[in-house]
């Protein structure tokens, strides 16, 4: 699968979502501080790998910065994004099922190695609930 990454630096985490990323077998398309001659700054870097997903050319997305919430609010401006900012695997779990996350938001700051394979395999294990009370309230979100 590809997947749209963004941080606005190389610490923390950083790096280990794209090792983490490539040895589950994805293609990360990096961006920000992760990509040669892109802008380093959140809100740039996190809008460009949200419209990759909008545009179609990732499936999902992964943005990252210091606390992780400059690069949600950043990805959510973009239509058809719904970037879930989680600091556990519960969180991600549940932004997959009832908000039918796309775009994954963390902590390069709070983040340890350890929490981000656990949400990583919660986010990759999850999917959208089937739930029809569920669905109806992704939809009305997405039309707000």
């Amino acid at each position: 699968m590809k997947i749209a990454v963004a941080a606005d630096e190389r610490t923390g985490v950083a790096d280990a979502v794209l090792d983490e990323l490539r040895k589950r077998g994805h293609e990360p398309l990096p961006h920000g501080a992760l990509a040669e001659a892109e802008r380093d700054d959140w809100a740039w870097a996190s809008e460009a790998a949200a419209r990759d997903v909008a545009e179609g050319r990732a499936e999902q997305g992964i943005v990252c910065c210091w606390t992780g919430t400059g690069a949600s609010i950043a990805a959510n401006k973009v239509e058809g994004i719904r970037a879930a900012l989680c600091g556990d695997a519960e969180t991600a779990r549940g932004a997959r099922r009832w908000n039918d996350a796309n775009v994954l938001a963390l902590s390069l700051r709070s983040t340890s190695q350890a929490e981000l394979e656990e949400i990583l395999d919660a986010w990759f294990e999850g999917e959208p609930s089937r739930d029809e009370d569920d669905v109806a309230n992704v939809r009305h979100v997405d039309e707000i």
